[in-house]
């Protein structure tokens, strides 16, 4: 399947969740099995040889992806979601994106200082979710951080600067105009 036959799948929703948003709904990517099955593909190609002992999910479309992702490589899957969400004692990080501020949480027990983790999730636009997840992952210490990302709007300023020693991949690079 080719970047094109991918995009085409894509559907952009205008004015979601407020006014002036052109909201990526990878959600249509997803239920084409064959379409899903190349995302899972591609991104299991990127990390294969990296020695990924966990795929963090970032709530909630990091999810779908992102466990297909860490059940192919082999590696446990970690959550992280919103406030109130995980049942046991969490660490959190507070964060900014297009329309609010928002914190994530995940499990205080989640990663230890032997993983190699990659943090997932459907798109990168202005850096703020992105920003905060490798925060959160980077204060376990654990041996290395990747993250990767189905879509990165392009043309989406970014807010939050990206640490320089997190090596970070799009399969999609996409502008929002």
């Amino acid at each position: 399947m080719t970047d094109q036959q991918i995009v085409e799948r894509l559907r952009i929703v205008p004015d979601y969740p407020i006014k002036g948003i052109m909201f990526f709904d990878v959600t249509t990517l997803f239920k084409d099995a064959a379409c899903f099955e190349e995302l899972v593909n591609r991104i299991c190609e990127l990390y294969r040889d990296k020695g990924i002992t966990k795929v963090a999910g970032i709530e909630s479309r990091g999810f779908i992806t992102g466990a297909a992702v860490a059940a192919r490589l082999g590696a446990g899957f970690v959550p992280i979601r919103k406030p109130g969400k995980l049942p046991a004692r969490t660490v959190s990080e507070k964060y900014s994106k297009e329309y609010g501020t928002d914190t994530i949480e995940i499990h205080a027990d989640a990663i230890t200082p032997d993983d190699v983790v990659l943090i997932h999730d459907d798109i990168l636009a202005t850096g703020g979710t992105a920003g905060a997840a490798i925060r959160l992952v980077k204060g376990f210490g654990p041996k290395e951080v990747y993250c990767n990302f189905l879509i990165d709007i392009t043309d989406c300023p970014r807010t939050t600067p990206l640490p320089e020693d997190v090596r970070i991949e799009s399969l999609l690079h996409l502008a929002e105009k």
